[in-house]
This record gives C-alpha cells, structure tokens and sequence, in this order.
C-alpha cells in the first residue's frame, strides 16, 4: 500500500530538508529545555536526551547534535516523522486539553485547507474503514486507541501527549454511503500548525490502513 498523497504545492512537503533544518534551529533556541518538555509531555533525560511519545512509541531526541531515533530500533527514522516530532516538541504551549471536539474547518485557515485534508485524511479513512467499522477498533488499539462515543463507530488516538484526535465513522445502508470525520480537541492549535495537523493524520490513517489484516 502506497502512501504517495502529498501535494505539489505544499511548501512543507516540497522542502523537507529546509523544514528539518529550520525546526532543527528552532530547537536550539529553547533556552529552557525541561521547561519544553513540561509543556509538550516529554521526558528530559539529563544531560542529553528527550524522551517523546509519538503514535504509541517512544521517541530519542539528543542533544545537542539533535538526532531522532526510536526506542529499541535501529530504522531510521522518516524524515517527515523527525518534522512532526520536533515541530510538536518547539511548538508545544501546554495548553490543558479543553475536551471540546471541534472539526478540520474550525482551524486557524481550516476552510481553505479543507479540501486538501479530505482527499489526504477523511477520504482514505472513509474508503478503508467505512465497510468494516470495527476492524478500526482493532487496529487502532496498537496505537493506544480507546473507544468514544461519537459516530456508529470512534476510536480517539494520542498522535502526542497532547494532541488526541478522534476518528469517527457513520456505517452506510442501502441509500448512504459509509461516511466519516476526523475530530481535534480544541487546544490542538497551540501545539501544531495547520498543515501539521495535516500531515500528522494523513499520516496516522495510513499507519492504520496498514495494520489491517490480510484477507
């Protein structure tokens, strides 16, 4: 199964090594690192190491060289994943979720975005679970998925400590497709950017798209 969506014009797919090297500085202008991992939920291990969980795994962030490695893993990391990683960790305010859900569209420029997140996220979510609702409570479960109560079916993921976002699903009939959305808790904007948002769920739908099990 190929992941190959990413949009021409996105500067934050066309530039992968600027963005790695400008989140890179951004990192090491923190002047309170302990402080960062307070806010974003991490784990500073003293003197040159930052624990953070990311999709249900534990990632190594060491400094001051700044690499990304994961736990017990010799893989390298992808280089959109090292992005995410250290944009959450220099982006992170702290802010307490708030419990409210709100949708894609409720982003700082969601609505003009909003296209580009239905053909990267919500459709290949609807195409691969809308049939078999359930398999999505299976496979959601390898990354720390919990059932909600929202949709037919839902599953809420901890993408980061902080940032939950909830996958719902309406089962189709004979008149209605199978249909679907994605959900962020409120407080999301003061941990990522628009187009991170982006890029994170595309990027957990495809991870979930590939646990299903082989027929």
């Amino acid at each position: 199964m190929k992941d190959s969506s990413s949009l021409p014009d996105s500067p934050w797919e066309r530039g992968f090594d600027i963005s790695y090297k400008l989140a890179h500085e951004r990192l090491v202008k923190i002047n309170d690192i302990k402080d960062q991992c307070r806010k974003s939920g991490a784990k500073y291990l003293e003197p040159n190491k930052i624990v953070i969980n990311y999709l249900n795994q534990p990632y190594h962030i060491t400094l001051p060289e700044i690499d990304i490695l994961l736990e017990g893993s010799d893989a390298k990391v992808p280089l959109r994943d090292k992005i995410l990683i250290l944009h959450y960790f220099t982006e992170a305010k702290g802010t307490p979720a708030t419990g409210k859900l709100i949708a894609y569209k409720q982003l700082p420029g969601g609505i003009s975005y909003f296209p580009a997140f239905f053909k990267r996220a919500i459709n290949p979510f609807v195409n691969h679970f809308g049939q078999n609702p359930e398999i999505l409570i299976k496979v959601a479960a390898k990354l720390g998925g919990r059932e909600s109560d929202y949709g037919d079916v839902s599953v809420t993921i901890n993408a980061f400590d902080y940032v939950p976002i909830t996958l719902v699903l309406w089962r189709g009939d004979e008149e209605l497709a199978p249909n679907g959305n994605i959900l962020f808790d409120a407080s999301i904007s003061d941990y990522l950017t628009t187009e991170d948002v982006t890029v994170l769920t595309e990027t957990l739908i495809w991870k979930l798209v590939k646990d299903i099990p082989s027929t």
